[in-house]
């Protein structure tokens, strides 16, 4: 269970607090091939980098969209985006608030945006590889309607004798872009790993009402390790677990991002009452969850393993209570009890692998 005092604080604090009931929406059943044939195509934004070191994101995202484009994504040109992007000097590709959303399809006829972040690149053996993509509607509420990640490391498989290492970190970055691209397009998402968590991880008050959908907005973790992204990355798991269970329609985040902006709301440590009863009105969201990421850490060479440490809170607009909280720490060695098997590579793979755990748990499966 988590035991931050900001977070103890504010599940105090929010049992007082006072918001009004909002409309549950509906998932949109957005597929890849709709995409692709979606008059004007998908715009896909320059990648964001979260990987706290170099990437090649240019190179990165030409790759993902010739593959894209080769499953029958029909792709706006990239200088047609270019120049978009010049004309409304937009800078920010973490996510697309809906004022520019909506211009984006009024002056392109892009139907949807592409947004990609570089969790992880490495390329001094193992060479590793994190990418998490969502398609995002140009309507006028942007709508995530498909959002997919992978981790791939060069000794996911090493085999007997090492026969199954993979040396060259293109042939690693290549294999991701083509697994996130079938993904993106209606084929087999990467299996998320299996992480028990510890008997007291999770904390659930009340169940969810299965029978209804809810609308949810995810803040950025605050970052307590050395990382710099790390909150960013754990919202993100979230988000994609939240959008794969179908159940819920989570805020773009870049719209989540405007309206902070706007209302000028800085969370230097954790979110206050003030920030809470502003952000239910202000989103319309039945549920917010937020949260702090304490250790998320990939160790570089053969057999290192990955850390990360981190805690939930799940706030719920209509019942002005703290639903749901969730603390844990694991390593990739957790599951592993004979010659490696189990062993997990990428701290992106082991939080998706935790935040799936936690999810299900909080929906009582």
């Amino acid at each position: 269970m988590p035991s931050r005092n900001s977070f103890s604080s504010l599940v105090a604090a929010l049992l007082v607090l006072l918001v009004a009931g909002c409309a549950p929406l509906r998932r949109a059943a957005w597929t890849g091939d709709e995409a692709g044939n979606a008059e004007g195509g998908v715009a896909i934004l320059p990648l964001q980098n979260l990987s706290g070191g170099t990437a090649p994101v240019t190179e990165l995202r030409q790759e993902l969209a010739r593959r894209l484009a080769l499953r029958g994504m029909k792709i706006l040109p990239e200088a047609q985006l270019e120049q978009f992007m010049a004309r409304h000097r937009l800078r920010y590709v973490g996510g697309m608030d809906a004022a520019t959303a909506q211009a984006l399809r009024r002056e392109t006829g892009a139907r949807g945006v592409l947004i990609t972040e570089v969790e992880l690149y490495r390329t001094p053996f193992p060479p590793r590889v994190a990418l998490t993509s969502r398609l995002v509607t140009t309507e006028e509420t942007p709508r995530i309607v498909r959002m997919e990640s992978v981790a791939l490391s060069g000794d996911d498989a090493p085999g007997l004798l090492g026969v199954g290492l993979v040396r060259r970190p293109q042939e690693v970055t290549d294999r991701a872009l083509q697994l996130l691209a079938e993904a993106l397009t209606g084929g087999k998402p990467q299996p998320i790993p299996r992480v028990p968590l510890g008997s007291d991880s999770v904390y659930l008050a009340r169940p969810l009402d299965p029978g209804r959908s809810y609308r949810v907005a995810v803040l950025p973790f605050f970052d307590k390790g050395s990382h710099g992204y790390a909150g960013e990355i754990l919202a993100l798991h979230f988000i994609g677990e939240l959008v794969r269970q179908g159940r819920f329609q989570v805020i773009e985040p870049g719209t989540v991002r405007e309206d902070l902006l706007r209302y000028r709301i800085i969370m230097e440590d954790g979110v206050s009452l003030a920030d809470a009863e502003l952000l239910f009105g202000m989103l319309s969201t039945d549920l917010i969850l937020t949260g702090e990421v304490n250790d998320f850490e990939d160790l570089q060479g053969a057999q290192a393993a990955p850390k990360v440490d981190f805690s939930a809170l799940l706030l719920e607009r209509s019942s002005r209570r703290a639903v749901w909280s969730m603390g844990d720490h694991r390593t990739g060695m957790d599951r592993v009890h004979f010659f490696d098997i189990g062993r997990i590579t990428t701290a992106s793979a082991l939080a998706a692998g935790m935040v799936h755990q936690a999810v299900e748990e909080s929906l009582g499966r």
